[in-house]
């Protein structure tokens, strides 16, 4: 079952049937069994006339703080390695990749984020910026994920490369994250097969297609989620990026206009455009 935020309020899929969910989005996902909930609402609702239209979804987020996970794949470890070797942090992220403390770092508060169809931010101060594609876990206050959608962790390679220290202005700032277009609710992990694709188009055409796996996590995603609440607390819950497993090459550069596209099944795509 995916839940849907629009400005007129949540709603929800179930099995070819939409159906309005009342409540607020902060109380819905700290819902005792939120799952349980949508089910009985399914059962007893009245189906909306037809699906929402894409263009009035919003961001699948309410008052939660963005959180993410580096170096969770390999691929990022050798993308992270190369781009901070000239400043002498290299180092750092094979230490992070094998230690069993994850790196975890803070992404975005909510006004930040953007939702499906929405236009991210390129930095204008930086000149090598590239999307991250990303499983994003949702977490009620009581550290229990209760589903997932898709993130767009958008990162300036260049500034994190030139110190690690400048992580936070590589990672934060107006337009650096998008989530959607829906938040896929359940209790189980996703199976470890599970894609995640890639395709950034340029002028209608696709100038990168990459893919990964969930099989490729190098950390459970249950170890990220723990590390994440230890000695913290999040009242309303957070979301969590889980780090990604394609990084297109070399210096690969996004441009105002690009389209970028992310796929997960069964959560959907989520597009968004830069500027």
């Amino acid at each position: 079952m995916i839940l849907y935020r629009t400005a007129r309020g949540a709603v929800a899929e179930h099995r070819g049937k939409w159906f309005a969910v009342p409540g607020s989005w902060d109380d819905l996902v700290n819902h005792a069994d939120l799952a349980a909930r949508l089910r009985s609402l399914a059962a007893t609702s009245a189906a909306l006339p037809h699906a929402p239209k894409a263009s009035r979804l919003l961001a699948p987020i309410g008052s939660q703080e963005v959180w993410a996970a580096g170096v969770t794949y390999n691929r990022s470890r050798i993308a992270r390695v190369s781009e901070s070797r000239q400043a002498g942090g290299s180092d750092f992220y094979d230490r992070v990749y094998r230690a069993d403390r994850p790196e975890l770092f803070f992404k975005a508060t909510p006004h930040r984020v953007v939702g499906p169809g929405g236009i991210m931010h390129l930095r204008r101060d930086s000149g090598w910026i590239v999307p991250e594609p990303e499983l994003t876990l949702a977490i009620n206050a009581r550290g229990e994920v209760i589903g997932c959608t898709i993130g767009n962790d958008l990162s300036c390679r260049d500034i994190e490369g030139e110190n690690p220290l400048y992580l936070p202005q590589a990672k934060t700032f107006t337009g650096c994250a998008a989530l959607g277009p829906g938040l896929l609710v359940t209790r189980r992990p996703l199976p470890r097969h599970t894609a995640i694709g890639l395709d950034i188009r340029r002028r209608g055409r696709s100038v990168f297609t990459g893919a990964t796996r969930l099989s490729e996590v190098k950390k459970p995603l249950a170890v990220l989620v723990d590390y994440l609440f230890r000695e913290n607390s999040f009242p309303v819950g957070c979301l969590l990026m889980t780090g990604t497993g394609v990084v297109p090459p070399g210096r690969f550069c996004l441009r105002r206009g690009d389209e970028v596209r992310i796929t997960i099944e069964p959560i959907g795509t989520l597009v968004n455009r830069m500027d």
